[in-house]
């Protein structure tokens, strides 16, 4: 099935299928593997040194000639190396999130990149799209990692941002299947970004231990947490107990942050520390059932939902 779009044809995909750049599991060998199977792949900077971004990014275009993106953090303390990188190696597509858009986005639009900004409420999308910002990715309560505060799920955030701008809009947030991709985008979507799917893969360089945690997950087995820092979902452990344990009981925003301290989601996601360390994975882990490659869940996603446009009321 061709299949074309505003966001296929601003990327210059195939699918309108987007890897989310998660930390500690979106390096080069997923994002290119996603890019070369007709989606787009994206490399997760939030976890990176400005070297270790420039190694992924130089190896993620030895790896694929289709486009990939890079996911900033913009509240990234070293930002401007990973922006000089960006221009340097000429990525051509950036998702901001996390800060400010109109700090960078018309540096980088002048230098010919496509900037995508990633938001939790109508509000921050119209602010982005006044940025000048090429696309919005509209993220709901049910994602995984950084969150929203407003606690707006994907199905009322969706159509409450594609009223609110005329950019397209990319849906996030609950999505790891085509049923679910179609959902989105008869709510108004032109694209779906997926995050927790992509972790249950053998390219994705989160530990096997935290894989296998993801795929035996039951509904309720995630819980959104560090609401007066920065809000965070986090698969349940001993770390997220200790969490909700301090915020149930008044714990301060700096009592909070001493309790996360340092590298603590290194220590759950690429260390593999089940108990102790930050695991943040999304609400939908629980119908993530197997690890597979990322092409065969790029083409599974998309052979689902091509079934589902064609019979959406036999499913």
């Amino acid at each position: 099935m061709h299949f074309t779009n505003r966001i296929t044809e601003l990327f210059n995909i195939q699918y309108p299928i987007i890897q989310a750049g998660m930390i500690w599991a979106s390096g080069w060998r997923l994002a290119s593997a996603v890019s070369n199977t007709g989606g787009l792949g994206i490399i997760g900077a939030g976890s990176m040194y400005p070297e270790v971004f420039k190694k992924h990014v130089v190896k993620c275009k030895a790896a694929t000639n289709k486009p990939f993106a890079v996911n900033l953090p913009l509240l990234y303390p070293d930002i401007a190396k990973h922006i000089e990188i960006i221009i340097e190696e000429k990525v051509p597509i950036v998702f901001t999130s996390a800060g400010n858009p109109k700090t960078w986005t018309p540096l980088l639009k002048e230098k010919g990149i496509k900037v995508v900004h990633v938001v939790s409420s109508s509000f921050f999308a119209k602010k982005a799209e006044a940025a000048g910002c090429d696309a919005i990715v509209a993220e709901g309560f049910e994602a995984g990692g950084h969150n929203g505060r407003e606690e707006t799920t994907t199905m009322v955030l969706i159509p409450a941002v594609k009223n609110a701008i005329t950019i397209p809009l990319i849906a996030a947030g609950g999505i790891a299947t085509g049923k679910q991709m179609l959902a989105a985008m008869i709510l108004g979507a032109e694209a779906v970004q997926i995050g927790s799917r992509f972790v249950c893969t053998p390219e994705a360089s989160s530990h096997q231990n935290f894989k296998e945690a993801i795929i035996k997950a039951n509904e309720g087995d995630t819980m959104l947490h560090l609401k007066k820092t920065v809000p965070v979902r986090l698969l349940k452990n001993n770390f997220a107990n200790t969490i909700k344990e301090a915020e149930d009981n008044g714990a301060s925003a700096d009592e909070l942050n001493n309790i996360l301290g340092r590298a603590r989601a290194k220590k759950g996601m690429f260390e593999g520390d089940m108990q102790e360390g930050e695991l943040e994975i999304g609400q939908v882990s629980s119908i993530i059932n197997e690890i597979k490659p990322a092409a065969e869940i790029v083409q599974e996603i998309w052979n689902d939902f091509t079934k589902a446009l064609q019979n959406p009321l036999t499913q």
